[in-house]
């Protein structure tokens, strides 16, 4: 089952939060940053050891104060026009996201709109390659989990409203 939901990703109870971290992995602004102040500095302590993550793919760590039982980590692809893979690498976080979950035993999971706030991936974009990508995952690998959309702002909440119905 997937959804979209308007809120903030750090206050939904899941098994697993994704976050559009950078390919340091040692927080940011956006997501990346709200995540990391609630999860406490566990989470940063924990994120050096993994000497960071390159984009399009992902990493799983505990998420201490956060209502969840992990964080997966996946840099989004910068937007630059459209012609360095960045449609390629953005389903690639999507996709790697899912299959570490799955991996780890999630039942559920939730999603930022990753690379559509300062990284400047085209929101309408960004919402079709990533519901895509979960429709193809749950064809190909696994329909069990739980997939939930969390949109900070409104404009991606109401392309999210729109689209879910329509990509099956």
């Amino acid at each position: 089952m997937k959804k979209s939901i308007k809120g903030n990703i750090v206050d939904i109870t899941v098994d697993v939060i994704v976050n559009a971290g950078n390919q340091s992995l040692l927080g940011g602004g956006g997501v990346d940053g709200a995540i990391h102040a609630a999860a406490g500095p566990e989470l940063l302590k924990e994120c050096k050891t993994l000497n960071g993550c390159p984009t399009g793919e992902a990493r799983i760590t505990k998420a201490y104060n956060l209502p969840a039982k992990f964080v997966i980590h996946t840099p989004g692809p910068v937007w630059k026009g459209g012609k360095n893979n960045e449609n390629k690498l953005l389903a690639q976080c999507y996709w790697n996201a899912l299959l570490l979950a799955k991996e780890n035993g999630c039942k559920t999971i939730s999603f930022p709109n990753i690379s559509t706030g300062v990284y400047g991936f085209p929101k309408i974009e960004a919402a079709h390659i990533a519901l895509e990508t979960v429709v193809k995952f749950f064809n190909e690998v696994d329909d069990s989990l739980d997939v939930v959309f969390v949109c900070f702002d409104s404009l991606n909440y109401k392309i999210y409203q729109e689209l879910c119905p329509t990509i099956v």
